[in-house]
């Protein structure tokens, strides 16, 4: 296979745009290898695209919903079309393995063509007046301009799952994807505008920080919707308050995957391979921690050592690889910082934790599970986002559930028993916006709401029927004889 270089734009108004100044995409399986170079946008090129934005708002918002249900339709059509190239590129770029790349891919194109039906169901009201001879309506109307700032982990769905909403209802938008991973989000975006996006509807700008600063303080942006860390959220929340622009943040999860001393040991066990470590454990729906009742403790801890010992890591795009790369030098760093932090702590690297040397310049580690930890370690307090799993033996059902709600995140957690009192008792009673019983925490459906609790999310569900409430407004309309 040859791999080839390509030069990115920006995409404003429907046409191509560079800018001074170039950064390059590396593929974290091969440091030698260039992906793309990109223009490092600023707040010049943000104003254009939000003067296109905001001339092309009144003619999308106000066309058929037929109209708009076509473009993105289409435009998933296309990515199905192109799934093989499009998941090699994102796996090159990214470092998820080819299956999970290409799966990715596929779940961007659904994730349009759901949305494409939810423009045809735009919805409303009809109420009686506490008055005689009056009737009410409710209305949904679109917003005006979306600011979208998306992260490098799911390089194509989550600009999918905040693009697609935002178009269907009738907004238009401005995205900026992570300096990571550019290449699948500019693909994205051309694929859109090849669908048949009108000029200014859907504007890409790439860039660094100062980029989604731009964004987040532009007076002629009507809402942000924002996935990444919880310190860069805080700011999005604050600049967009200031100005009383709608705000959405996604802010990641620190999630506990309970087992119980019933819980069937193979299932156990699958659920936490596949939530810590698959992608490279760079998911917000990660099982970072492990709490596992006495009873079943020891097996289950010995067995996940075994299956984490046996996992392939490679590169991304050979077929044998189950577990990528880490997407950049600074987060394989971290990764590392993590380890050693939990080691002088007194936990116990059961498996992994270092570097792998694969005769190539990639961004390799070993899955790690630390075992012996304490619940308010900092590896059980502090999202790592890599292929970091630690546990932490408990008593009994009532301790697991304590400290599994610990902490400052709420994103997803799971529990693996075959006890219905306790599966009925954890799903009321988890302090979390989404919950697994016997899954893994990771991996959820694009047609229902996604977001958690306490610090991992602000704002409204993304995801499904929810997206409605985010992306539209509500006009009451009286009507007198």
């Amino acid at each position: 296979m040859t791999l080839m270089s390509e030069t990115l734009t920006h995409l404003i108004n429907g046409v191509t745009v560079s800018s001074e100044g170039t950064g390059e995409s590396i593929n974290p399986s091969n440091l030698d290898d260039v992906v793309a170079r990109y223009p490092k946008g600023g707040a010049a090129e943000v104003d254009e695209a939000v003067k296109a934005a905001r001339a092309a708002f009144p003619g999308w918002s106000e066309a058929s919903p037929e109209m708009r249900s076509d473009v993105l339709d289409r435009a998933g059509s296309l990515i199905m079309s192109r799934a093989k190239e499009l998941g090699t590129l994102l796996s090159r770029e990214e470092g998820k393995t080819l299956p999970e790349g290409t799966g990715e891919v596929m779940r961007a194109a659904r994730i349009l063509k759901y949305f494409a039906g939810e423009a045809l169901r735009r919805h409303g009201q009809t109420l009686d007046s506490t008055r005689p001879s009056i009737d009410v309506e409710t209305h949904r109307e679109a917003v005006g301009v979306f600011g979208l700032i998306t992260p490098w982990n799911f390089p194509i769905a989550i600009p999918a799952w905040k693009s697609a909403p935002a178009l269907a209802f009738g907004n238009t938008v401005i995205l900026k994807p992570a300096t990571p991973t550019p290449a699948i989000a500019h693909a994205f975006g051309a694929i859109l505008i090849e669908a048949g996006a009108p000029a200014g509807v859907f504007n890409l700008i790439i860039g660094e920080g100062d980029v989604g600063r731009a964004i987040v303080n532009h007076p002629a942006i009507d809402g942000i919707s924002f996935t990444g860390s919880q310190v860069v959220g805080a700011s999005v929340a604050e600049g967009a308050a200031k100005r009383q622009a709608r705000v959405q943040l996604e802010m990641g999860g620190k999630n506990p995957l309970v087992v119980l001393d019933d819980a069937d040991l193979d299932r156990a066990v699958m659920c936490a391979i596949d939530g810590a470590f698959y992608a490279t454990g760079q998911r917000c729906t990660a099982s970072s921690r492990i709490i596992v009742t006495e009873g079943i403790h020891d097996r289950f801890v010995e067995a996940l050592a075994d299956k984490a010992r046996s996992l392939r890591v490679g590169d991304a795009l050979d077929p044998e690889t189950q577990i990528g790369p880490a997407v950049t030098e600074q987060q394989l760093e971290q990764n590392l910082r993590y380890v050693a932090i939990a080691r002088g702590e007194g936990g116990k690297v059961l498996t992994g934790g270092e570097a792998l040397n694969l005769g190539k310049r990639g961004h390799y580690m070993a899955p790690t599970v630390i075992a012996d930890t304490a619940p308010d370690q900092r590896i059980n307090c502090e999202e790592v986002f890599g292929p970091v799993a630690s546990t932490v033996k408990v008593r009994d059902y009532d301790e697991a559930l304590e400290i599994a709600n610990r902490g400052q995140f709420g994103l997803s957690a799971g529990i693996v028993t075959n006890s219905l009192k306790h599966a009925r008792h954890f799903r009321r009673h988890v302090r979390a916006g989404m919950v697994m019983i016997n899954l893994p925490t990771a991996g959820v459906d694009y047609h229902v709401p996604f977001g958690g609790t306490r610090k991992s999310s602000y704002g409204a569900r993304e995801q499904g029927f929810a997206a409605v409430e985010f992306y539209t407004q509500t006009k009451t309309v009286y009507i007198g004889g």
